[in-house]
């Protein structure tokens, strides 16, 4: 199976089927998000999404293939290559967020989701989870520094993956905690699928994990587990961070809180000056 044969079947026909789902919907009126979600349009945060996708993935997955952790067939590529890696390789940067996108919108318009509320907020569900969080991204940094070769490819994954997510979860955890009914479904089934697309594609040789960079433990006997991993954080990081940048509270916050926070801080800088 070609690179691109892999994304046009497992990537660019779910995205079609899911476009025509929503031009159904819309058709049917539907809202395009529930009120509670309508704090910015969905396009335009989608499409902000994808470029920091690429902007933030790209130096990080030409390392991993400079260094021999994910390797590819040459012979099931284009033969395009920027830096490191596969033209294919950018392309799937952005039709990841696309599918993972349409589906959480999908999700956001079946779903029952309660209308924005006005007081919600929840200091400690922040700290907490920022707190266990950051000594969990610790230790895979730990072990990324100390060289122990099975531990190279989780370490490389989370270590890169969860300082976004400290970031999330320090701005809006709480928001989230709110809205876990719609980020479980919204992550669930993309994860399974695309792990189940990957191992496919790992079992066609399409492309290979290094296995003595990696801990060696497969699911289902084919996939390895930091490929399960890589695919639960990209999603996740996508599923965060376009529900807390569309939900209303957010806005409330960043206006009523994150806002007034760095005009002081800023005045506060320059009085010291």
């Amino acid at each position: 199976m070609t690179y691109f044969g892999f994304l046009l079947q497992f990537i660019v026909v779910p995205i079609i089927i899911l476009l025509v789902v929503h031009f159904v919907l819309n058709r049917l009126g539907r809202p395009v998000a529930p009120p509670a979600l309508s704090g910015l349009p969905f396009v335009p945060v989608l499409l902000g999404h994808m470029l920091v996708a690429l902007i933030y993935t790209t130096p990080w997955d030409n390392y991993l293939v400079a260094s021999g952790v994910w390797t590819y067939d040459r012979d099931l590529v284009s033969g395009i290559v920027i830096g490191w890696v596969p033209i294919e390789e950018y392309t799937f940067f952005i039709l990841q967020p696309i599918m993972v996108g349409l589906w959480l919108l999908l999700m956001a318009r079946l779903l029952p989701i309660g209308l924005a509320s006005t007081t919600f907020a929840n200091p400690n569900i922040r700290i907490g989870s920022v707190a266990g969080l950051g000594i969990f991204w610790l230790f895979w940094v730990v072990m990324l520094v100390s060289g122990w070769a099975p531990a190279t490819y989780m370490s490389l994954i989370l270590s890169w993956a969860l300082p976004p997510v400290l970031l999330q979860f320090a701005f809006g955890a709480d928001i989230l905690w709110r809205y876990r009914t719609l980020l479980f479904w919204a992550l669930v089934p993309p994860v399974l699928y695309l792990s189940f697309a990957d191992a496919l594609a790992i079992g066609s040789g399409t492309w290979t994990i290094d296995p003595a960079q990696s801990f060696n433990v497969f699911i289902g006997g084919v996939l390895p587990v930091e490929e399960f991993v890589f695919f639960l954080m990209t999603s996740l990081l996508l599923v965060f961070g376009v529900t807390l940048v569309m939900a209303v509270e957010s806005q409330r916050r960043l206006r009523d809180e994150l806002l007034p926070w760095l005009n002081d801080r800023f005045k506060r800088g320059v009085a010291d000056h």
